[in-house]
């Protein structure tokens, strides 16, 4: 049975265990350190002769992160940087599990270690600041804490210090920060050292074999962080710019979000790793039984290949027709949304980067909000809102409560927003009247996005953010925060110049995808954008519905184009969305990954594998099957002239064989190619 506030304590934190006061440290002085719980992991804090701050990691006696810095420069006071001395430490240890109400998995356990530094500036007043490490077993969370002190009531933050010095040579993954395209460009692969300004997560592999992915959590009325490369391996924190002053501005006390570093021996641990999750706060709705985890078609697809239209006109896509149409598809097939795009005032013109015509409550004179909406839920249909806001968020905030309530009264219960327009020219409200351009990234950006999910959680509605904030684990706080873009997603190979290349999920699983749930759209089954082919197999279509989590799924491709290939579509009929368990079982950054799930409302198991532009033959033990029972593998597999170009992307071979948690099977993938799997328990 689950408890209604959807998480369940197994064991609590345990008693505070030292509080020690220390006298001011000489030179490279370690004043602090802390070990995780199986000791693999170990933090040690560092105040040198200017009473600057630093840390380090290390990982079974070796340094993983040699001294890097750590503070801020302030807008209008001495910078948070020198002249520290010890104040106090304490340490503590913590142990729960709590449950997801949807997730990869439905128990997460948060177990680690807890040390706090307490510091302070005498040569400025005694200007308290605190600096929190986490370790798990798997990685470390820091962050800073700012108290409540009359010498520093405003904390104007303009920058920060925080570094990230990697101690061993190490090749990176990772895609531009800070530009015109915001998260949306395809990954790199470069040794650390030739990295520039980079987007969290970003992911590395030493040449001693240690992966570290270095992301933040609970970004929340803060600033997004990019990653600078300085000098060598040291890579150092940049807040995202406001549009006016300090890049932060807020009252104390508060904490900055989580910095935070996944560290394994192998490129799984770092997709299974939870660290991100259990660094977010507890639930704050309540119950929200209300949000279904479902897969969905809808009026979208055809408007990238130019068959229709978001503007109205004769090809407007957005009718009530042209949804009734596609709520019958959904109902045959077992779907339960219905995405329309394109139903509201707006669209015509120049909407990109402007926005200034949408009307999030006035329907185009051929859609009928009202008969569309009451037409699906007699057959079990649900349509899913759109809110494309032109990256104007002034206008959108002063309609959304209007807008959701709206929804709300039409049985629409989850809504995809947009913000598309470029880096740095959202529009935002002015106090006083009026707006002004910044980043969806920023402090405003991140106060927005939350503006958001807490004004859907009156009326009931999930969120699905197109051109997003990224994604720190903040569905554990806010769970109607269930899926977002984020990256590169299928659009791409609609009308991308280049369309995503063979790797690109295979670089996602292991940076974008560490984040959280992306709605990426698989399913493209005819493999062809608009004049474009896509670089992907049929195998590979359906395994990307195991591979790329999210607790909404949509089937992309056009109705018609299904009832062209309706074996290979039986699978993307039958996968789930939400799970009770996840791991990856096999896979390497960038080059391929075998993931298995398992269904959390049947016996059922799952798995997907994708591979890179290369062949590749993984033997995958099903140990993860229940041992007492025989399964039947249901295998849709690439043939042996696969490959993700021409001709060869449809061949695809489709059979069944009895298995149990004995056997290993070996995966062949072709270039740009996949596996998907079903495993039914025989009875």
């Amino acid at each position: 049975m689950r408890l209604s506030s959807h998480y369940r304590f197994l064991s609590v934190t345990t008693a505070l265990v030292a509080i020690c006061l220390v006298s001011p440290a000489v030179a490279d002085d370690v004043i602090a350190q802390a070990s995780s719980p199986d000791s693999t992991l170990s933090v040690k804090v560092y105040v040198n002769v200017e009473g600057k701050l630093s840390y380090g990691i290390e990982r079974k006696g070796q340094a993983v992160i040699a001294p890097s810095r750590l503070g801020f420069i302030l807008a209008d006071s001495p910078k948070l940087d020198g002249q520290f001395a010890m104040q106090s430490q304490q340490t503590s240890s913590h142990d729960e599990t709590w449950e997801q109400p949807w997730g990869e998995r439905r128990f997460v356990r948060n177990r680690y270690n807890e040390l706090r530094v307490n510091v302070v500036q005498k040569a400025y007043d005694n200007r308290r600041m605190t600096v929190v490490f986490r370790l798990f077993e798997d990685g470390v969370g820091f962050r800073y804490e700012f108290p409540e002190q009359a010498q520093l009531k405003t904390v104007r933050i303009v920058d920060e210090q925080t570094e990230f010095t990697v101690a061993d040579n190490a090749t990176a993954w990772w895609n531009l920060g800070g530009e015109w395209n915001n998260l949306e460009y395809s990954y790199n692969q470069t040794p650390l050292k030739e990295v520039g300004q980079a987007n969290t997560p970003l992911t590395v592999k030493t040449d001693k074999g240690v992966y570290i992915s270095f992301h933040e959590a609970a970004l929340t009325d803060f600033a997004s962080m990019w990653l600078r490369r300085t000098e060598g391996q040291t890579l150092k924190a940049r807040l995202t710019p406001a549009s006016f002053g300090p890049s932060v501005e807020r009252l104390a006390p508060f904490p900055s979000p989580w910095r935070t570093l996944v560290i394994t021996d192998n490129a799984p641990a770092l997709y299974n790793s939870d660290l991100i999750l259990n660094l977010n706060e507890p639930n704050k709705l309540g119950d929200v039984s209300w949000f279904k985890p479902s897969k969905y078609v809808g009026i979208w697809w055809e408007m990238h290949l130019e068959k229709s239209t978001w503007a109205q006109g004769p090809k407007h896509g957005a009718t009530t027709a042209n949804t009734k149409a596609y709520i019958d598809f959904a109902a045959r097939n077992g779907f339960r949304g219905v995405l329309v795009e394109g139903w509201n005032k707006g669209w015509d013109g120049q909407w990109y980067g402007s926005g200034k015509d949408f009307s999030f409550v006035e329907a185009y004179p051929d859609f009928d909000l009202k008969a569309a909406s009451a037409y699906g839920l007699k057959k079990g249909v649900h349509l899913i809102g759109h809110h494309e806001t032109g990256g104007n968020i002034a206008l959108y905030e002063s309609q959304m409560e209007d807008a959701f309530k709206l929804y709300a009264a039409h049985g629409v219960d989850s809504v995809k927003t947009g913000y598309v327009t470029d880096g740095g020219a959202a529009q935002f409200p002015k106090p006083g009247g009026g707006t002004h351009y910044g980043f969806t990234d920023s402090q405003e950006g991140s106060r927005h996005y939350t503006k958001v999910l807490e004004t859907a959680a009156k009326y009931k509605i999930a969120i699905n953010s197109h051109e997003p904030i990224k994604d720190t684990g903040l569905r554990r706080t806010y769970p109607n925060w269930v899926s977002r873009e984020g990256a590169r997603g299928q659009e791409y190979n609609a009308w991308g110049n280049p369309v995503n290349a063979p790797e690109h999920e295979a670089n996602l699983v292991f940076t974008r995808m560490l984040s959280g749930p992306m709605d990426f759209t698989p399913g493209v089954l005819s493999l062809e954008g608009n004049k474009r082919e896509i670089l992907s197999t049929q195998a590979k279509q359906l395994a990307l519905y195991v591979v790329l989590y999210s607790p909404i799924q949509m089937a992309a491709d056009l109705p018609e184009n299904y009832a062209k290939y309706p074996k290979p579509f039986q699978f993307i009929k039958d996968v789930p969305v939400d799970w009770s368990e996840s791991s990856m079982v096999a896979g390497e950054v960038g080059d391929y990954a075998v993931i298995a799930r398992k269904d959390r409302n049947s016996e059922d198991w799952y798995m997907g594998g994708i591979s890179d532009d290369q062949w590749r033959s993984v033997d995958v033990p099903l140990s993860f099957l229940d041992p007492a029972k025989n399964y039947t593998a249901q295998i849709y597999r690439d043939g042996n002239k696969a490959d993700s170009k021409g001709p060869a992307r449809f061949d695809i071979v489709i059979e069944s064989k009895t298995v149990t948690a004995k056997d290993v099977l070996a995966l062949k993938m072709a270039p740009g190619g996949g596996t998907a799997i079903r495993f039914v328990p025989k009875k």
